[in-house]
């Protein structure tokens, strides 16, 4: 996912994609260890959208602050 199309996205939707990202990143995690998980570059894709979003969601905070 790229910042482009984070950025366009409006709070709620950030939010829910946040909760559904988190969602996913324990999975791969439980995945990995239980070497269920063959492509482990899913795991960094996976915890830079986190990031992406994240941060997107605090610039907003901040800047109606």
């Amino acid at each position: 996912m790229k910042a482009s199309e984070i950025r366009e996205m409006t709070d709620d939707e950030l939010k829910s994609q946040e909760q559904e990202l988190k969602r996913a990143l324990q999975n791969l995690r439980i995945q990995f260890a239980t070497g269920q998980l063959t492509n482990t570059a899913q795991l960094k894709l996976s915890k830079r959208d986190l990031a992406r979003v994240k941060t997107v969601l605090k610039e907003r905070g901040l800047k109606a602050s």
